[in-house]
């Protein structure tokens, strides 16, 4: 493979692994999850792609590190807020009604921009941009 196909390839690579980034959670998320994606598609050097492009996508996405989660579910589960139910999968994106959930602040401890919520659906913790009610990030 000549050079220049390589650097396509690896671009290619990157850019099929960006969806899968977008979900990862946080910086270190969605540069393991890019280069894993990325090095799959096109060896080593969309490895190198995948994780420089999961690891922007992950940080704009994703709000809470992984490194996060184990803390922050002990959290939640210490606070016993109430919780929503829905009759479908909660998923990322997906935009929660204006009145039934309860949306809380989220401790500065964790290095969430203040700007962000979380509440409980489904029994998942998520955060949440209360400016659109949309879920940013699933805790999993």
């Amino acid at each position: 493979m000549r050079p220049v196909q390589l650097v396509g390839a690896a671009t290619i690579a990157g850019l099929i692994a960006f969806p899968l980034t977008a979900q990862s959670q946080g910086v270190p998320g969605g540069a393991a999850r890019g280069a894993e994606a990325g090095g799959e598609a096109a060896g080593p050097p969309g490895a190198i792609v995948g994780g420089v492009v999961g690891g922007v996508a992950g940080g704009i996405a994703g709000v809470l590190g992984a490194d996060q989660y184990p803390r922050f579910r002990e959290y939640v589960v210490r606070e016993h807020r109430s919780a929503y139910s829905i009759g479908e999968p909660v998923t990322v994106g997906m935009m929660l009604p204006p009145r039934r959930v309860t949306l809380y602040v989220i401790p500065r401890q964790f290095g969430v921009a203040p700007r962000y919520r979380y509440a409980v659906v489904n029994g998942e913790a998520v955060i949440v941009d209360p400016a659109t009610r949309k879920i940013v990030q699933i805790i999993d």
